[in-house]
């Protein structure tokens, strides 16, 4: 999707290509070993960061409601405006089988109706007052937020009390969110990149729920009752299952208030325990999914990694930091600046309560596809077997501890981080500690848990471009052993993702 974005600017492209060749004198892209530091290239070396500033993350709250509401509080006042947030602990991992999609459609629905007002009526409402109603489900949990100005406080509370606690569910509401969903899926089964990203999570995954699709499928949404909502609905949105966090320009004794008129009558229930498999070991696996008319490969490679939870978390997430993260990561530097394969490469560590993986992707030319792959896991290979530069360590801390104020600028993320410490059972008070302890991850500690995590032979493969133009050139990188399934035939479900015609009646 890069390139062919990029392609339909061709001319401005060419043109500032033109002006920066001729700006740097010298300047010639050259071949080099995947891995290998470039003699020649420009030494203008980018502007030295500026000291770390120290940061001061607001004092905060925590209490409970005599039902079980865990409430976050805390007090900032750089914007007149609240942020309101309410996380409930259920998501898409808690879909029942052959229900996909029931948390997502669940979560949409809640404010299209609810207590006495109509879908429109909410939206005009919170839009009377300037503020933001939204709701959403992930794969571990469902929420509510609301960010309006101080004086709309109660207001804001009195819709999200609403939304969550008696969402109406009417019907036509149902049919209309159902059409929009089914819409945006049948959209997604011919989008190469959503196609690549929904085949990783399955092939990494397999059955755990983090590897079902969460959105949904044409079956399970068209089958899904309203009855279906309302028993999801009283099963997990109640207080003793939810976190929410008031942060902003409002003291806590006037936060609690309104929070006690709003949610102290909100009835407790009990929640049913989460029972999954195991996610599967790490397996080679490769799959191709062929679309003729394409004219670039989407690629994926990863493998399972680990729980947000896990001991090691900090330096595993600056390990693939290193290797995909934001600015001058390995992948971007080889696949881009030392091969010009892509225009952009990523490697990101996805971490749920449960379970995690880690994910690099990029686009190339068809042609390029098998190279491009290659490189990818060549990098993977090195980053387990070398031990990382003090400089990589350096530059990927400096960019953490550099953007982690611009995360707390506002109310909204305020609350979002101090939810997410919460959601996943982490010490609260380590939010002010961010700085010391990404710095203490050391070279030595990534090459630790490089070695025990990073597993190159054990990747996970998705490639999804012009199958005839690539597939012959998978032997010759070691990826010769595939399987081949059009795009059309695509099926989530499928043990083998393949998607057969119901047999014919004798």
């Amino acid at each position: 999707m890069r390139l062919k974005a990029i392609a339909t600017l061709g001319v401005f492209s060419a043109l500032t290509a033109l002006v920066a060749a001729q700006a740097v004198p010298g300047l010639a892209f050259q071949q080099a070993a995947p891995g290998a530091r470039v003699s020649n290239w420009p030494r203008e070396s980018p502007p030295r960061p500026l000291p770390a500033h120290s940061v001061t993350f607001p004092p905060y709250e925590i209490r409970k409601l005599a039902n079980g509401l865990q409430v976050v509080l805390v007090n900032h006042n750089e914007q007149p405006s609240v942020s309101v947030r309410l996380i409930v602990r259920a998501g898409a991992a808690q879909d029942p089988k052959d229900q996909y999609g029931l948390a997502m459609l669940t979560a949409t629905l809640l404010d299209q109706g609810a207590g006495n007002r109509s879908a429109g009526q909410i939206a005009d409402t919170i839009d009377f007052i300037g503020g933001m109603l939204g709701t959403g489900a992930g794969s571990d949990l469902s929420f509510v937020n609301a960010v309006v100005m101080k004086d709309s406080y109660d207001v804001a509370l009195e819709l999200m009390a609403d939304v969550v606690q008696r969402p109406t569910f009417a019907q036509d509401e149902i049919e209309r969110q159902r059409q929009q969903a089914l819409s945006a899926l049948k959209v997604s089964t011919d989008d190469p990149e959503a196609v690549a990203g929904q085949v990783i999570d399955r092939l990494i995954y397999g059955f755990h729920p983090y590897g079902m699709p969460g959105a949904g499928t044409t079956s399970s949404l068209a089958a899904l009752t309203r009855a279906d909502f309302v028993d999801f609905h009283k099963k997990y949105f109640v207080p003793n299952n939810a976190l929410l966090a008031v942060v902003g320009d409002i003291g806590a004794a006037e936060a609690m208030a309104g929070i006690e008129k709003f949610f102290g009558g909100w009835k407790p229930g009990d929640v049913p325990a989460q029972s999954v498999t195991e996610a599967p070991q790490a397996t080679k696996r490769v799959i191709v999914i062929d679309k003729k008319d394409a004219v670039q490969t989407e690629i994926r490679v990863g493998h399972i990694a680990i729980p947000r939870k896990h001991n090691d978390y900090e330096a595993i997430d600056q390990a693939v930091k290193i290797l995909g993260g934001e600015g001058a990561n390995r992948l971007q530097q080889v696949l881009r600046s030392q091969r010009q394969l892509t225009y952009g490469a990523s490697a990101d560590l996805d971490t749920y309560k449960l379970a995690g993986a880690v994910i690099a992707e990029t686009d190339t030319q068809t042609s390029k596809t098998a190279e491009a792959l290659r490189v990818i896991v060549d990098e993977f290979s090195r980053l387990q077997r070398e031990r990382v530069y003090d400089d990589e360590l350096a530059g990927a801390q400096d960019y953490m501890v550099g953007h982690f104020p611009l995360t707390i600028e506002v109310p909204d993320a305020i609350a979002t981080q101090v939810l997410n410490q919460l959601f996943y059972e982490l010490p609260v008070e380590d939010l002010p500690k961010y700085r010391e302890r990404v710095l203490r991850v050391t070279p030595d500690e990534i090459q630790r848990v490089a070695r025990w995590f990073i597993r190159p032979a054990q990747l996970s493969v998705v490639l999804v471009g012009n199958a005839d133009e690539f597939v012959n050139d998978l032997k010759g990188v070691g990826f010769g052993d595939y399987e081949r399934i059009p795009i059309e035939n695509v099926d989530l479900l499928s043990v083998d993702f393949q998607r057969r015609a119901p047999a014919r009646p004798e």
